[in-house]
């Protein structure tokens, strides 16, 4: 089995992070059921308490207990990467019956607080469906979450035009219901189909 290293960063970033502020190890087992890469070691969600989209308080490993929790770091006025992302992942939800998609959470997690408040989190993931939950709050508990998933976050950017850009990497990292652990990453070129294959196998706790 060899590894390699997650290198994928999304809206404007070039630089990236591993699990443990080390490269982020991935299987490349042919033999893996997933269309998603496989983490090897799988690691635990993170220990994160932020602020749900109703201004309510959030803690991802209570209330993602039990449930397969697709994470991802972004902004809602993100040009590419983001609502491609949240799209794709909504579409491939709806193709599942009723009992994976009752079983699956997307948890968006806002690397621009400032301009991404609760209100306008909810109204921006609302188009995404109900399996769609948005976190904000402070800006450094959600880069040092990142950094633990081998993901890397940067504080926003003013650009010359007036536009604000949030440097962020593109991975969404798949927790398994039983255990909460990683066990796979998926990068920006994955497609629908590809996390429709998956969704029935993450419910069924398969590897």
């Amino acid at each position: 089995m060899s590894a390699g290293l997650l290198l994928l960063a999304g809206c404007g970033t070039t630089d990236h992070a591993g699990h443990g502020g080390k490269p982020a190890a991935v299987s490349q087992n042919n033999a893996s059921p997933y269309q998603g890469t496989v983490v090897d070691p799988a690691f635990p969600k993170p220990d994160l308490r932020l602020t749900d989209t109703t201004g309510k308080p959030y803690d991802l490993r209570e209330q993602t207990s039990g449930k397969t929790t697709l994470i991802f770091f972004g902004y809602t006025n993100c040009p590419d990467v983001c609502p491609t992302t949240m799209g794709d992942m909504a579409a491939a939800l709806a193709k599942q019956p009723a009992d994976v998609r009752d079983s699956t959470r997307v948890v968006f997690v806002t690397t621009d607080p400032e301009r991404d408040t609760p209100e306008s989190l909810g109204a921006w993931l609302k188009a995404f469906g109900p399996n769609f939950t948005g976190l904000s709050g402070d800006l450094e508990q959600v880069k040092k979450a990142a950094r633990g998933l081998g993901i890397l976050v940067e504080d926003p950017k003013m650009q010359h035009d007036g536009t604000v850009m949030s440097s962020h990497g593109a991975q969404v990292v798949a927790f398994t219901p039983a255990d909460g652990k990683a066990q796979l990453v998926y990068t920006a070129g994955t497609t629908v189909d590809d996390y429709a294959h998956d969704l029935p196998l993450l419910a069924e706790n398969t590897r």
